[in-house]
Parts: structure tokens; sequence; C-alpha cells
């Protein structure tokens, strides 16, 4: 049985959580949980790394890290920087990456940032991140002003006990989870209040994002992945991904190897063996 540290990574704009497992002298592994979810999300398949030194965070805003300060957002380009930062305080100087979803997206552009010190890149989901045609710039940038303007009148709802989240998570029809994954991202993804329990999650990251990166700007950026890099994708592909785009990206990085796994958004938590197995076929 892996065995996990709970350990707080102090940045010098805010404190992350995070959740420490594997080999303390082992080459380095930081883990990145897709919208919503947190470190958790890493847990059943972290026995198929334990020769790392593995560091699965809960991203700002999620789990039990903290929540970006009043009048702040939650910008893509921003988590780059969450990240960077957050490797910079955990010294290391080579590392690989393991992403799913947004965590892939995010791990897949960092790479390309960081290319001299990052020594291989998993992905479960996610090549990239959601690009927009330039023509939809506006209308993006209006629905995200609207969204903000209501963000203060939400009041966040009491479940009476942990079933009652974790089914409301089941519920997404385009995300359908397990109901063993479901548990074990609530019970990070909450916090008891009086009356039971409520997200622990920032209500501003369901907002609409005001900006996001064209496609041009994210195969620019995919192009500067030099390290071994390996993709896992659910099959048949979850209605938000775009699996044509997402195979077009993969002939950007000459370094990468794909496969397609039948299963959902988290199959990395549902079959966690397969999927490891798939991301690690070659090294």
């Amino acid at each position: 049985m892996t065995t996990f540290e709970e350990i707080t990574i102090t940045l010098p704009h805010m404190n992350l959580a995070a959740r420490r497992s594997g080999n303390p002298a082992g080459p380095k592994l930081l883990a990145i949980h897709g919208w919503l979810d947190n470190a958790a999300s890493f847990e059943p398949i972290s026995p198929w790394f334990d020769e790392y030194d593995l560091v699965a965070i809960d991203l700002p805003g999620h789990g039990r890290s903290d929540h970006r300060p009043r009048g702040a957002w939650y910008h893509y380009i921003d988590y780059l920087h969450d990240v960077s930062t957050c490797i910079e305080a955990l010294q290391w100087q080579r590392f690989s990456l393991l992403g799913h979803s947004l965590g892939g997206a995010i791990c897949s552009v960092l790479a390309a940032a960081l290319s001299e010190r990052v020594e291989r890149l998993y992905l479960i989901e996610a090549l990239g991140p959601l690009s927009t045609p330039h023509e939809k710039t506006l209308g993006l940038l209006r629905a995200a002003l609207a969204d903000r303007a209501g963000v203060d009148a939400k009041k966040l709802r009491v479940f009476p006990s942990l079933d009652a989240p974790a089914a409301a998570r089941r519920q997404h029809p385009q995300m359908p989870l397990s109901a063993a994954a479901a548990h074990a991202l609530v019970a990070r993804g909450t916090r008891a209040v009086a009356g039971g329990f409520v997200w622990s999650s920032d209500p501003r990251l369901t907002l609409t994002s005001a900006i996001r990166m064209t496609e041009e700007q994210v195969r620019n950026c995919l192009e500067g992945i030099q390290c071994p890099a390996h993709l896992v994708l659910a099959d048949p592909a979850m209605p938000f991904v775009d699996f044509e785009r997402m195979a077009e990206r993969t002939e950007l990085v000459s370094t990468l190897t794909f496969t397609r796994i039948a299963g959902t958004h988290h199959l990395h938590m549902d079959m966690p063996e397969q999927v490891a197995r798939a991301l690690r076929a070659s090294g």
C-alpha cells in the first residue's frame, strides 16, 4: 500500500496543499490534477510511479490549497507561474511532469517553457490547453465579465453528508465518475461546516475564462516540447475533447507516444494499472 505524506508548499503569494509519496531519494515527479479535482486524483495510479519522489499538488482554489485573493481570477496562464514557483520552492533542478486534463494542459506548456529541466512528460486526457479562434475573443470576454458581476451573490450549497456531493459529482453528463473516484475526490474537495459539508474549491473556478490562447499559440508552445512525452486519451473521446484537433497536436511533438484506452475522462482513477502501463510503455 502506498503511503502518503500531507505537506504544505509555501509560495511567495499563497500556500499549496500536496500529497507526497514514493521514494524521497528518487527522481522527481510533479502531478497536477484536472479542473475541480484535487491531489487525490493520483492516489490510484501512484503505485506504478513508486520509484519517483511523487508530489501531487492541489492547484490554487482546489482541494486544500489557498484561494486567490479577493479581486483576483483564475487564468490558465497564472497556473504556469504557480507551478513553476512551486518547483522552485521544492528546490528541484530536474523533474518530470504528470498531468490530467487541466493539469495536463499546464504540464504540456510548462514542459516546453522549461524544456532544459523537464525529463519526461506523462499526459492524461490533454495535450495543451483549450484554444479559442481570435474572432470569438470579444464574446468570451463579455461572458466572463457578466459572470464576474454575479459571483459575490453565489451561496455555497450545504450537503448533509459526503454521499450527497459524491452523488452530485457523478451526475455530470459529460464527465462520468465511478463511485470510488467520486468519493476520493469529494473527501479532499469538501470542508465541514455547521449542518454538513460544502465544496472547498473556490466558486470563481466555475466562471467563464476571460481569454484563451488561439490554436496557433498553443501549437507554437507544443513544438517546444523536447523530452520524451506520453499521452493517453479515453476512447471514445469525451464531448469536450476535440479528438481531431488533439490528433493534429500529437504531430507537433516528435518525442510523443500516443495511446487510446476504452474508458472515461477519469480513466486514470478507474483503471490505473492500464493507464500507467501505457504511459510508461517506453520508459
